[in-house]
């Protein structure tokens, strides 16, 4: 296992996610919990960009409930369609939000988070929504296409490794 990531010295993020899914897929390959996978996941995102808050919820039931997450405390639980990671859940697609205080609902669980990204991950049928990871920024406007891009592609490429194992 590797136990530091392999970062480009640049601020360009297409670069840097061109380095670190790779990286991210082989560190989650062999390891077969999820919540330590999510872990390595959420502390590798906030190493390779330096977000606010990562983190990943998980469904239970009719609620999102808190996963591993890097970055201060954070809501606990969230029902479907409630703030962003609600709506991400019931849409079954990712949001993006430049600025949270325009969304309507968002869930204010710091008043430092200024904008947010949801990525919604599937079960192993791909029919049902088995969590979202949720990125935050301290700065208004954070994410572009480029991040919706690459975090829908990591997502699809580990979500199996982000769920428990029936083997």
């Amino acid at each position: 296992m590797a136990e530091r990531l392999t970062l480009p010295q640049t601020r360009d993020r297409q670069t840097i996610y061109t380095a670190l899914l790779p990286q991210l897929e082989a560190l989650v390959a062999g390891e077969s919990d999820p919540v330590a996978n999510m872990a390595n996941v959420a502390a590798g995102l906030r190493e390779a960009f330096g977000f606010f808050w990562v983190g990943f919820y998980r469904v239970v039931g009719r609620e999102l409930v808190l996963g591993p997450f890097q970055g201060p405390l954070a809501c606990t639980r969230i029902g479907l369609g409630r703030g962003v990671c609600g709506r991400a859940w019931s849409e079954r697609q990712t949001i993006v939000v430049p600025n949270v205080e325009t969304f309507p609902g968002h869930i204010a669980c710091s008043s430092e988070s200024k904008s947010e990204i949801v990525v919604p991950f599937f079960d192993r049928t791909g029919e049902q929504v088995a969590g979202v990871l949720d990125i935050d920024s301290d700065r208004p406007d954070d994410f572009s296409e480029t991040d919706r891009h690459e975090l829908e592609r990591l997502m699809r490429r580990i979500e199996s490794k982000l769920q428990e194992s029936n083997e």
